[in-house]
């Protein structure tokens, strides 16, 4: 289908107003023949159902610029849903951690919040219905001998042995089940459909199971609890939802959400799929991420290493750059992995925009400039933005003991190497030349300090004599320098896709052990001592960094956001 802009006139027959043109998907596309049509009555309401069982992760991201994404387009609503059916795995902490995620992001659910146990009571009574028409019964069969009994892809299968009760023994037995008489996974409640269904989904589903957990919301309230399938399209129908926008594993379960609503005679929304985010070298799945969680792989939900919104937010990402990351991504039919070399794209742009510059030594080595007078201190303006001169300037102290970064450092460099060795002239950003003339090492052999000399005619990197040098360095004044912790991160997976794995494997497998590193005693200059959780900074030649919660007055701590390096455009150059 086409991806032309829709502007102003497609909609205007339907009564919609487009303040910008609609960058068209086949989503949208439906949509806005709908509207030209007049089904729903000109009506676009969308909805986000998150389950609060886990923090939401990028893929949710996905999902929700288009829910909220295509209300927007067409001057609709979308509300925010929380599917909280399995109180065995929900929790008001994800609630609120969810919550918080969706309004970072820039959604407005306004007071459009909703939750399906709302709805318990209403979906009871239309169970009920269902066995009164004789189109669902209590099964007694364990949940390994429904399984059994559903036959496989290519095996037709076989009726309950209690398929064929009565209406009337049928009512009694899920009312008694509704009133706690019997334990957990005695009995379920199941719809009557086709167990020779070439869709399996069709094969009697279960609707209703029993549950003595308490409920986040309605507390001992209940111990039967409607199963996903059973709740999603009713709670889609009770709020009037034009368009019920889905993953793409949730095609085969339509025909499902199809029956029931038919059966029951109540007013039907329209599912459509799209194909899920899939991501390089991360697990998009809640299970798996609780998983490393709980068995102390990472440091909680919003590690910076996770997928998650909030792992994503704390390491320094925008709002804005994940914004730009789903748009750039589109709306699919087509399952495919995307390069988490485009997400990190995304942060760069974004941060090369808005970061202010500074510099910070992660792995410092001392330098002695011996020609320099010893107390002397030089204040050198520095540009906070190379681009944006209204981001204005700070000043950076200089003095006879410096630190450098130690991999700018080679004692025997190979071919081409231009950064500070023996005998090399370099620059200080901001400063002067100088030359290296001495090493110092500990008793172990490692160099613990550089002698060097300055060139007081090069002051601001220029000489009379117009020579340049190759090698630019950064560096922190040792008298001035402020201390600080920073955590650079790797992939928390080895391989693209960590999902796949060979028999007798998990994703576990696939961790990279080195997927985190802690610099201590690093050294930035003095103008971050008052960095606050949440700003974020350029590293001269090393970064983008970003103020860690865990920082405290007197101890900075910085997770680097990403690296300078962009992947993602070398991949498009080829």
């Amino acid at each position: 289908m086409s991806n032309e802009p829709l502007d102003k006139e497609d909609v205007a027959d339907a009564g919609v107003t487009v303040e910008e043109p609609i960058t068209m998907d086949f989503i949208r596309q439906m949509v806005a023949e709908d509207l030209r049509t007049g089904r729903f009555g000109g009506r676009v309401h969308t909805r986000f159902p998150p389950e609060p069982n886990g923090y939401l992760h990028i893929g949710h991201a996905k999902a929700m610029s288009i829910d909220f994404g295509v209300a927007r387009d067409f001057g609709g609503k979308c509300n925010l849903r929380f599917d909280d059916t399995n109180p065995a795995k929900e929790e008001t902490e994800y609630v609120e951690g969810i919550t918080a995620d969706i309004e970072w992001l820039g959604h407005d659910f306004g007071d459009k919040i909703f939750f399906a146990s709302d709805y318990f009571e209403q979906m009871y009574a239309w169970a009920e219905m269902l066995i009164q028409k004789g189109r669902a019964y209590v099964d007694d069969l364990s949940a390994e001998e429904i399984r059994d009994y559903r036959g496989t892809l290519t095996e037709p299968g076989r009726n309950s042995p209690y398929r064929d009760r009565t209406i009337e023994e049928n009512l009694d037995l899920f009312r008694r089940m509704r009133a706690g008489e019997f334990p957990g996974g005695a009995k379920v409640l199941r719809a009557k459909i086709d167990m020779a269904s070439p869709n399996m989904n069709l094969r009697d589903p279960v609707m209703y199971r029993i549950l003595h957990e308490p409920h986040h919301r309605t507390g001992d309230a209940w111990c039967i609890y409607p199963m996903y399938d059973w709740a999603h399209g009713l709670e889609d129908s009770i709020e009037g939802i034009t368009h019920s926008l889905c993953s793409l594993e949730y095609e085969d379960h339509r025909p499902l959400y199809d029956w029931f609503l038919d059966e029951l005679g109540i007013y039907h929304p329209q599912q459509i799929e799209f194909a899920r985010l899939n991501l390089t070298y991360t697990v998009m799945s809640k299970r798996k991420l609780l998983q490393l969680v709980n068995e102390k792989y990472v440091r909680g939900w919003d590690d910076p290493r996770m997928c998650t919104i909030a792992g994503l937010r704390r390491r320094g990402y925008t709002a804005e750059s994940i914004a730009d990351f789903c748009e750039r991504i589109g709306v699919s039919k087509a399952n495919s992995l995307v390069d988490i070399a485009l997400l990190e794209h995304c942060i760069r742009q974004d941060l090369n925009e808005r970061a202010p510059r500074a510099m910070g030594v992660l792995d410092p080595i001392k330098v002695v400039i011996d020609n320099y007078p010893e107390g002397q201190v030089e204040w050198f303006e520095a540009e906070n933005h190379p681009q944006r001169p209204e981001m204005g300037t700070r000043l950076a102290p200089f003095s006879r003991e410096l630190y450098i970064e130690r991999e700018d450092f080679m004692e025997a460099p190979p071919r081409k190497y231009f950064r500070l060795y023996p005998g090399n002239e370099v620059r200080l950003k901001y400063a002067y030349y100088i030359t290296c003339h001495e090493v110092v090492k500990d008793s172990e052999g490692r160099i613990v300090t550089l002698h060097c000399t300055y060139d007081p005619e090069s002051r601001g990197g220029t000489t009379p004599d117009g020579r340049k040098v190759r090698g630019t360095l950064h560096w922190v004044s040792v008298a001035h320098a402020v201390d600080a912790e920073v955590r650079v991160y790797d992939y928390l997976f080895t391989v693209e896709n960590p999902s796949d794995v060979a028999e007798g494997e998990t994703f576990l497998d696939k961790i990279n052990p080195d997927s985190l590193h802690i610099f201590e005693g690093c050294k930035l200059e003095p103008s971050l001592a008052e960095a606050e959780a949440g700003d974020r900074f350029q590293f001269l030649r090393l970064g983008y960094f970003t103020v860690d919660p865990d920082s405290v007055r007197g101890h900075l701590v910085f997770n680097q956001t990403v690296n300078l390096r962009d992947t993602w455009a070398k991949i498009q150059q080829r």
